[in-house]
């Protein structure tokens, strides 16, 4: 039975459950309703949740563990001259079973695998009928559980209440933990890539040329890992799309909470947020198929030599997809300034525009200041737009007009096909992960800043 089926079934199991649990305390409590500790409404949720939760974890558990213990097992079906294979042909061995187990199968199949696959299917069904009874066990103690400590007087609410707090904390806890593994992961690999290159080099240098030769008499054997011209082209590229969504995106904030009215705020709101629900790569045809050649072919009407693939073209259009970042979250903030100071401005003889300058944006400031460097973030860590208008030619320049590269693209295209993690030029990939997680993290600190220093102002 699939993980599916069986949450649906505890799921039933637990409704009925919580819904005898409700009939029954309220049974028991007949005329006293009133004088009963909790509420009904606690007594079934109690129920609800002491049956769904442990039953659900263990499910939830078995079926994430399942395949590889199975797989563990199954390995000790294989013959002992399979099993003493070294590790790299075992690995090949592996993926020839596991393709043999999915249907795909060149040739007659060894009989060995034809009886461990049998042993593999045995294992799987006996799993998932075990899952299954384990749960609906859990289930029913659950239900048993509950509806045996029920009573008018018993405190449901306050059980209720410390069960969904044990389950935010360990929500929270998960977060945490997944923040934790992935800096440990990338700093990692990181560390495996500065063992082997320096990173002075990585920092500082000023040519990326990341191929490692197959053999040491190739050219390109040492590779260059100078990683200056990619942080100059996000910078770049970045630069510009800010320069096109921070004046766009809050000046429609302000006039969408300032002065148009209800009929076009309604209408004008939505369709800014559209934006934000288009996908990158549609993003990125257009920056490659309208803006790039619009730009190229006006560009040189002028004079101009502007490459096919422009920085320019990547950064407007990468604008473009940013400016409802900008606008909603500062639309928000903007709305959430109290009328107050707007009446007090108004009441001291400023117009309209005087109190949007020197009263609602400093009251906002520390709002604004959030939304545009998570807008900052979201341009930096970009990929799809800059690959399709920007190419991939790590180039050092300044120039708007010419081709350049990202650190996210860079990062794609180390990972692309299959790689050893053993080579430098994969693990660069995680280096510069890192640098823009530092980067990153170096955004968020200052946008703390921000806010801790202005909002003191208008508490």
């Amino acid at each position: 039975m699939s993980l599916t089926s069986i949450l649906l079934i505890l799921l039933g199991i637990a409704l009925l459950g919580s819904f005898y649990a409700k009939s029954h305390v309220l049974k028991m409590a007949g005329s006293q309703v009133t004088a009963m500790h909790s509420l009904p409404n606690h007594h079934f949720a109690y129920t609800f949740l002491v049956t769904l939760l442990p039953s659900a974890i263990v499910a939830i558990i078995w079926s994430l563990s399942e395949q590889t213990v199975i797989m563990n097992l199954v390995v000790g079906t294989f013959p002992e001259n399979i099993q003493a294979l070294p590790a790299d042909l075992m690995s090949l061995t592996m993926t020839k079973f596991q393709n043999f187990l999915n249907g795909v199968v060149f040739g007659e199949p060894d009989p060995w695998m034809v009886a461990s696959g049998e042993a593999y299917v045995s294992m799987v069904s006996n799993s998932r009928w075990g899952a299954t009874l384990v749960s609906l066990i859990l289930a029913g103690l659950g239900v048993y559980w509950a509806v045996s400590r029920i009573e008018p007087q018993f405190r449901a609410r306050n059980r209720v209440e410390t069960i969904i707090k044990g389950f935010l904390i360990v929500c929270s806890i998960v977060a945490i933990l997944t923040t934790i593994g992935i800096v440990v992961s990338v700093l990692f690999e990181s560390i495996r890539f500065f063992r082997e290159i320096s990173i002075f080099e990585f920092l500082f240098g000023t040519h990326w040329s990341p191929m490692i030769a197959m053999r040491e008499d190739q050219a390109g054997s040492s590779g260059s890992f100078g990683a200056i011209p990619l942080f100059t082209g996000t910078l770049l590229i970045s630069a510009i799309a800010m320069s096109v969504a921070i004046p766009v995106g809050l000046m429609s904030a302000i006039y969408l909470s300032e002065y148009a009215n209800q009929k076009a705020r309604s209408v004008l709101k939505p369709l800014l947020e559209i934006l934000a629900g288009i996908p990158t790569v549609v993003y990125g045809f257009f920056a490659a198929l309208t803006v790039a050649p619009f730009l190229a072919q006006n560009g040189a009407s002028l004079g101009l030599d502007v490459s096919t693939e422009s920085a320019l073209a990547a950064g407007i259009v990468m604008g473009i997809m940013i400016i409802p970042f900008i606008s909603s979250l500062s639309d928000d903030v903007i709305n959430s300034v109290p009328q107050s100071l707007r009446d007090a401005a108004y009441g001291l003889g400023a117009t309209r525009s005087e109190t949007i300058r020197q009263v609602i944006l400093p009251a906002a400031l520390p709002g604004i200041v959030g939304a545009v460097l998570l807008a900052v973030s979201r341009a930096i860590g970009e990929t799809m737009i800059v690959v399709m208008a920007a190419g991939v030619a790590a180039r050092l320049t300044a120039n708007p007009l010419e081709s350049v590269t990202t650190v996210t693209v860079q990062i794609v295209k180390l990972l692309i096909g299959d790689q050893e993690f053993d080579s430098p030029k994969t693990m660069a990939a995680f280096a510069l992960g890192l640098t823009l997680l530092v980067i990153t993290l170096c955004l968020n600190i200052y946008a703390l800043h921000v806010v801790r220093k202005y909002r003191e102002q208008y508490d």
